[in-house]
């Protein structure tokens, strides 16, 4: 089993950045694939983007690809969330989950779950 603890949350103006990070502890962290979604107000838990266990493979839903970036330290069995250019859509709160599978972006596919943390984005 591997748990997981999401940080880096906040509040930030549209157009700066924030980077997330999620430490995991537990099993084999390495063999794991690490993908984050989000939760916006009234709307369902979408998936955002993951990263393989060969740090450096990644994929991503359309609205964020050229903005967020993943990048994973297996030393320290953490992966970090780069998010730059934010505007008010990306507002949710954001979960890292673990799966031993990969290219997945259903919830059900995500065996793992971090607790959650909230970015706000003003406008």
């Amino acid at each position: 089993q591997v748990q997981l603890v999401d940080s880096g949350g906040g509040l930030v103006q549209a157009g700066e950045s924030l980077r997330l990070s999620c430490a995991a502890s537990g099993d084999t962290f390495s063999t794991y694939t690490i993908g984050w979604f989000r939760q916006a107000p009234g709307k369902e838990r979408e998936f955002v983007g993951a990263i393989g266990w060969c740090a450096g493979t990644t994929y991503w839903t359309d609205s964020v690809k050229g903005r967020f970036t993943l990048s994973r330290d297996n030393s320290v069995n953490t992966v970090y969330l780069q998010m730059n250019n934010l505007n008010s859509a990306d507002t949710a709160v954001y979960y890292c989950a673990a799966t031993t599978f990969w290219g997945r972006s259903a919830e059900s596919d995500y065996a793992y779950w971090g607790q959650g943390t909230q970015i706000t984005v003003s406008s």
